[in-house]
């Protein structure tokens, strides 16, 4: 520590003894200062207040229905990128500000130097902004200001504008897009469609089940077959017990108007068959076919037996016959078993082959349902996204019609541009003391620099170290009258000087107080 002590003690001495030349250089620093603060020139400001009011009436009214974006984020997100080279190459062309530019480099610096003096400055949460410029010229301020008010106002409202015309643009355009696949897509499942037929269900069963489905109603089929033929036997056994006997039939005017009950009642039975079966079956179904044909064949079969009857009158005037009532209701029924057995004879055929042909489909379906889920899959991606799109673009052109509607941000001006009467900058009040500090610290600074450029030992150790050589001796000044007087001078013209440097800034100061004082009364 006291080594420490005597290093300091001992650069401070040799730093006084360059006192002079230090109080010079404050005084030839302190008078540069001055000089420069007093020339630089006057700066004027000014400032506008935007009021961004982000709370419409119609954010409410059509929440859900239109795009709404996130307004206070793009209010600030502007507010931080509005000052950039095209908005302030427009804003020197609003303001008039290249009037005087004579060349790149000028056009260059003038874009510089606006881009680092425009401040656009956010008051909390208010969506207050305050926009200011400062500049030698109040008036030219002012006009800065003026542009770039309008910039600010007029960026929100065209990139709004531009951004729903390029995504309802592209919504469009993705549409036209997915029309094109979904019809493709609609295509292609209809050729599918239309080349397995056979795979098409109403109850949209598959392969395996259609085919227990066939294999039960087959089944069913067959065993109703195998009633109706036992049935049917029967009653041929019933009927060979039963005698006819023939009635005279001399008086029919002709075939229609003569009635053969066991034949009308199959003729009957089996076109009442028939009307059911066309409720259910086309005219090319095998059941009707089989039908008409047995309706053909019991009227063939009636005509016959008319002529032979008409034959037998012919040759037995007056021969009678006598129906059995059993045997005539035992033939009728024989007649309807007959057609029921036809029937279902020709229901098992077509169940049957039913059976075969789906067996035969059964070897190809997995892969064909495979292909056939595959189209179905693609179809539902690309409906699905059109219908996204499509109610995308209606909320596309809601959003644009809202915005020429109403604006859904409501830019007011608080405070027009205007430019302070008075200058704001620089605070020379402020920097006269600065001035002062830096003109002492330069003369600390040389006295200490030239002390460390001629070195003076005040001690023999100082000047042992140093030289790193023996000191046999030191010599001390035994100081007189003279001397003493010859400091006390020396120190009298130093205070003086001092003094004199602090007092030329006290004065300045005091000048420049009265005078900002006066300009702020008048």
């Amino acid at each position: 520590m006291e080594e420490i002590l005597r290093q300091a003690i001992t650069i401070l001495r040799a730093t006084w003894k360059h006192r002079h030349l230090g109080m010079v250089v404050a005084w030839v620093v302190g008078a540069i200062a001055a000089g420069v603060i007093l020339r630089i020139p006057n700066q004027f400001e000014a400032s506008a207040r935007i009021y961004v009011d982000t709370q419409s009436i119609l954010r409410p009214l059509m929440s859900g229905l239109a795009v709404q974006p996130n307004i206070e984020q793009q209010i600030m997100m502007l507010s931080r990128t509005l000052i950039s080279r095209p908005n302030i190459e427009k804003l020197i062309r609003m303001a008039d500000l290249d009037l005087n530019i004579k060349g790149k480099a000028q056009q260059e610096a003038l874009i510089d130097s606006l881009a680092s003096d425009l401040k656009i400055l956010g008051v909390g949460r208010d969506n207050l902004y305050t926009i200011s410029y400062r500049d030698p010229d109040p008036a030219k301020a002012q006009r800065v200001v003026q542009a770039l008010v309008s910039i600010f106002v007029e960026s929100s409202l065209g990139d709004k504008r531009q951004d729903t015309d390029s995504a309802r643009k592209f919504l469009e355009e993705q549409i036209r897009n997915y029309e094109k696949k979904l019809e493709d897509a609609e295509n292609r499942l209809k050729e599918f469609k239309l080349r397995n037929i056979d795979l098409a269900t109403t109850e949209g069963k598959s392969g395996i089940d259609r085919l227990g489905d066939l294999s039960n109603q087959l089944n069913i089929a067959r065993l109703q077959l195998r009633e109706a033929e036992q049935s049917r036997d029967a009653l041929r056994r019933q009927i060979i017990g039963e005698e006819p006997v023939l009635l005279p039939d001399a008086n029919n005017g002709g075939d229609s108007s003569i009635s053969l009950p066991e034949i009308d009642g199959r003729i009957d039975t089996q076109k009442r068959n028939l009307d059911t079966l066309l409720q259910r079956y086309t005219e090319q179904h095998p059941d009707v076919v089989g039908a008409r044909r047995l309706i053909k064949d019991l009227e063939e079969q009636k005509r016959q037996e008319l002529q032979a009857r008409k034959k037998f009158a012919a040759a037995n005037p007056g021969a009678s016959v006598s129906n059995n009532p059993v045997y005539q209701q035992l033939k009728v029924s024989l007649a309807e078993a007959e057609a029921n057995t036809a029937s279902l004879r020709a229901r098992v055929s077509e169940y049957e082959e039913r059976y075969k042909r789906t067996t035969s489909v059964m070897k190809n379906q997995p892969q064909l349902e495979a292909e056939f889920a595959q189209l179905n899959r693609d179809y539902e991606l690309d409906k699905r996204n059109y219908e996204q799109l499509v109610s995308r673009r209606d909320s596309a052109e809601m959003s644009g019609n809202l915005d020429s509607a109403g604006s859904m941000a409501d830019f007011r001006l608080i405070d027009p541009p205007r430019s302070s009467s008075k200058p704001v900058a620089p605070n020379r009040i402020l920097l006269f003391p600065l001035g002062l500090v830096l003109a002492i610290a330069a003369g600390l600074f040389v006295a200490f620099a030239a002390s460390q450029i001629r070195p003076v030992f005040f001690d023999s150790k100082s000047l042992r170290e140093a030289t790193e050589l023996p000191v046999l001796g030191t010599v001390s000044l035994i100081p007189n009258e003279t001397r003493r007087l010859k400091e006390r001078n020396s120190l009298r013209r130093f205070l003086l000087a001092l003094g004199g440097l602090v007092i030329a800034y006290a004065l300045g100061l005091g000048i420049l107080t009265f005078l900002s004082q006066r300009a702020s009364g008048g």
